[in-house]
């Protein structure tokens, strides 16, 4: 598929950002791989969109997981991608995350704390004592929706934003995620996981106004088994 006939699904937009919504299975960022990513054909986006003359600035403040799909912000300005970054790194952009994972909850309410380090190698994160080398603080917050099937609908407020971070704390409690091919043993090969980047707020990077941008969960199982629930 190519860049330029790609049917962004653009949310907001501005001189300064764009959101939008990922969908599931593109890439971020380039990588070794040469598949199609998201920041290529955003930026194709705005080339066409505003007939720029070669290149086009686009920031990347942050990731999602290529299987994941959602709400997402990219900066259009170097001094907004400075801005957005900070507030990252002060935990100040809060991102709100739907997931379907195995069994039910003995707590409907927790907070999860955990040490994780991620294998380089095998780009695969895994809980380890915190005296572990290169080990970080993992922390989210979940609000248990609704059990079906002994499958649960959890709303995540990520605290910290660790590689393979929702993946790894819940697949650690014996909750792993639906279609979860990496950290899931049940898995089925032509599973897609269910996770979903649901809602994103932030401080606009030049007005201070707080921003909050929601994407509902895509229609296809296992999320419509929830499709009546108010979140």
């Amino acid at each position: 598929m190519g860049a330029l006939s790609y049917n962004l699904n653009v949310i907001y937009e501005d001189n300064h950002l764009l959101v939008l919504e990922k969908p599931i299975n593109i890439l971020m960022q380039a990588d070794d791989t040469k598949d199609e990513d998201l920041l290529t054909i955003v930026k194709n986006y705005l080339i066409t969109k505003y007939n720029k003359p070669g290149d086009a600035f686009l920031g990347l403040v942050h990731r999602l997981d290529r299987p994941v799909g959602g709400v997402v912000v990219f900066a259009k300005t170097s001094k907004a991608a400075s801005r957005l970054s900070n507030q990252i790194r002060l935990n100040k952009m809060h991102k709100t995350y739907l997931a379907v994972v195995e069994h039910s909850f003995d707590e409907e309410r927790a907070t999860l704390k955990d040490y994780l380090y991620k294998n380089k190698q095998t780009n695969t994160s895994s809980v380890v004592n915190p005296l572990h080398e290169d080990s970080k603080l993992a922390i989210l917050k979940y609000d248990l929706i609704s059990t079906i099937n002994d499958l649960s609908l959890v709303k995540i407020d990520l605290v910290t934003g660790r590689s393979h971070q929702i993946r790894v704390q819940f697949a650690s409690r014996n909750h792993p995620l639906w279609g979860d091919q990496r950290y899931n043993p049940n898995v089925e090969k032509d599973q897609q996981i269910a996770l979903w980047a649901y809602k994103l707020s932030f401080e606009h990077p030049t007005t201070k106004e707080l921003l909050t941008y929601t994407l509902n969960m895509p229609d296809r199982y296992p999320f419509n088994l929830y499709k009546n629930k108010i979140l």
